[in-house]
């Protein structure tokens, strides 16, 4: 008779085994934040394209005077920059974590993610500029 523990033996997997992380929270953390950003998300957004799109006559109203006047606000640029920088963070998370899970080899998933970074904090450097610098008061040309 054949012994039982060879009838459940299971193949190695096929893709390549990484060495164990070290334990420390960042996953989780970075799971609650998914969360947490995408409520947050969902009423920024829905709320942007509400007062944009529905109150007060619609997009035909939205111009450059429009935008100088609703950044002459701090609750508006708050609202905005708080939009950028969760969109920008929860995106770049959800990513970071499809490149954890599909690239094979370290030294691609180590390029991938430096890309990504790179990429996260250009656009968040920028946006947070565009929206503290704006100046109102530009001449016409």
């Amino acid at each position: 008779m054949a012994d039982s523990t060879s009838a459940l033996a299971l193949d190695k997997p096929r893709s390549p085994r990484r060495p164990a992380a070290r334990r420390n929270n960042f996953e989780l953390y970075s799971w609650v934040f998914m969360r947490i950003s995408g409520l947050a998300l969902v009423v920024l957004v829905l709320g942007h394209l509400f007062i944009m799109n529905i109150l007060d006559g619609g997009v035909h109203r939205i111009n450059f005077a429009f935008v100088a006047g609703r950044w002459s606000s701090p609750f508006w640029q708050f609202w905005d920059l708080s939009m950028l920088w969760l969109a920008q963070l929860h995106g770049g998370n959800g990513l970071r974590t499809i490149i954890d899970d599909y690239a094979r080899k370290d030294n691609t998933r180590f390029w991938l993610k430096m890309l990504l970074y790179v990429a996260m904090a250009v656009i968040l450097v920028l946006g947070t500029l565009v929206v503290f610098t704006f100046d109102p008061d530009i001449p016409a040309s």
